[in-house]
């Protein structure tokens, strides 16, 4: 259940991204920013996850808390940073 609400905020994390790059810039720059945010994610997730196996014992912390929620939450550090850097400034 938590990657699901994960999964959600990287969707509403990209429509917000391309909105604002839609309307403050044009429309390319929007499909830009979705591009930029799908990158991150999959690298970043694939990088994380592999961190995750090495962390993570064999069964799992516990049945709703895997390899992968934990890979996805460490996932989320840098996302967020970079998501307000890109997006959320003000400049």
């Amino acid at each position: 259940m938590i990657e699901v609400a994960i999964f959600h905020l990287h969707i509403l994390a990209a429509l917000y991204a391309f909105t604002k790059r839609w309307q403050e810039e044009t429309l390319k720059e929007g499909f830009v920013a979705l591009g930029l945010i799908g990158l991150v994610f999959t690298i970043g997730w694939a990088i994380t996850g592999a961190i995750a196996k090495v962390l993570t014992p064999v069964g799992g912390f516990t049945s709703w808390f895997t390899a992968d929620t934990l890979s996805l939450v460490l996932l989320l550090i840098p996302e967020v940073l970079l998501f307000r850097m890109f997006f959320l400034n003000k400049s």
